[in-house]
């Protein structure tokens, strides 16, 4: 195989990266114009019908609402199509499979997260417990201690940190071809992560 000609698979975690980052960006900005939070260079919290700019209560009204369920739900479902392909990447290489499974678990956790911050943004509990799961342990604590303008910043530098890391996975992509093969006779079936498994094995990871 020819190491300059790479997959198009390579796109998928840069476009889930791309388009959550931008859906998320727009969302912020649109809370901000209609008086719903802080910016995030603000010096401090200040009392008045303004909230701290968290990323769930940016999403919270509409119309940034209608934008954030959107973007929530595509990240959640190309997060989840990300989360499997690496694992049948990794499943025949892994010398433990228990990482492989922990990591699929941990990413599917996380896309479920995604659709709760998504979808229930009137109930603040519901979507504390969505942001939990997308791994926002550091701002809980600092909402707790009521540091409230700083646990904001943390959190979207963490969810920033979040989708730069899926968008390093166009580098493991780019050498792999994923396909599905459909077999009419059981004897010649072959299950769908065992296919996946087989078809890239023909990758070359040159640079």
């Amino acid at each position: 195989m020819d190491g300059k000609k790479c997959s198009v698979w390579m796109f998928l975690p840069l476009v889930f990266t791309l388009f959550t980052s931008a859906g998320l960006w727009i969302v912020y900005f649109i809370a901000v114009e209609d008086d719903k939070i802080f910016p995030l260079n603000s010096e401090e919290r200040k009392p008045g019908a303004k909230h701290a700019p968290y990323i769930s209560i940016a999403g919270d009204e509409a119309p940034a609402s209608c934008v954030f369920s959107q973007v929530m739900n595509m990240a959640a479902f190309l997060a989840l199509v990300v989360a499997v392909l690496r694992f049948i990447q990794l499943k025949p290489k892994v010398l433990n499979p228990w990482l492989n499974i922990s990591g699929l678990v941990a990413l599917c956790l996380a896309s479920f997260g995604m659709t709760l911050l998504g979808n229930f943004q009137p109930s603040f509990n519901v979507a504390d417990e969505g942001a939990f799961l997308d791994c926002f342990s550091p701002d809980f604590i600092l909402m707790g201690q009521g540091i409230h303008m700083y646990a904001a910043r943390i959190q979207w530098g963490l969810v920033m940190c979040f989708l730069s890391y899926f968008g390093t996975f166009a580098v493991e992509f780019r050498h792999y071809r994923y396909e599905i093969v459909c077999s009419e006779y059981q004897e010649n079936f072959l299950s769908f992560s065992e296919t996946l498994s087989e078809a890239s094995e023909y990758q070359t990871d040159q640079v």
